[in-house]
């Protein structure tokens, strides 16, 4: 997740010089921003984990996103990941800690999407 972040902070980062530049050097702030800033949020993770089950950081660590079934995610799963991984981090990690409860050990986002991720070999 850190690695999957460093490079989302790089694209905000990017999009915010760019609007800023667009906007003769003014600040650039507001719910069109907000908005554009989570839609690429979006975009980065439903991309990534639609075109092969990994990003960046999941490679790095030889993790891989699959649907229940072992195929590919489709983009409707990939979205509601997303928002379960939100939902788990909204709830001060407690979607993450349900892993302990669960025998299957799934996280919010694996109930939520019916994916999982498995470990390469």
């Amino acid at each position: 997740m850190f690695y999957d972040g460093l490079l989302i902070l790089a694209i905000w980062l990017l999009t915010l010089l760019l609007m800023v530049v667009a906007n003769s050097g003014e600040a650039v702030f507001g719910a069109l921003v907000q908005s554009l800033l989570f839609l690429e949020l979006v975009t980065f993770f439903a991309y990534f984990w639609c075109a092969g089950g990994q990003t960046a950081g999941m490679r790095a660590w030889r993790l891989r996103l699959v649907s229940d079934d072992g195929g590919p995610v489709s983009l409707n799963q990939a979205v509601l990941r997303l928002f379960g991984a939100l939902a788990a981090f909204a709830a001060l990690g407690a979607g993450y800690l349900w892993a302990l409860l669960d025998r299957q050990r799934r996280t919010w986002p694996d109930l939520l999407s019916h994916s999982r991720i498995v470990h390469q070999a």
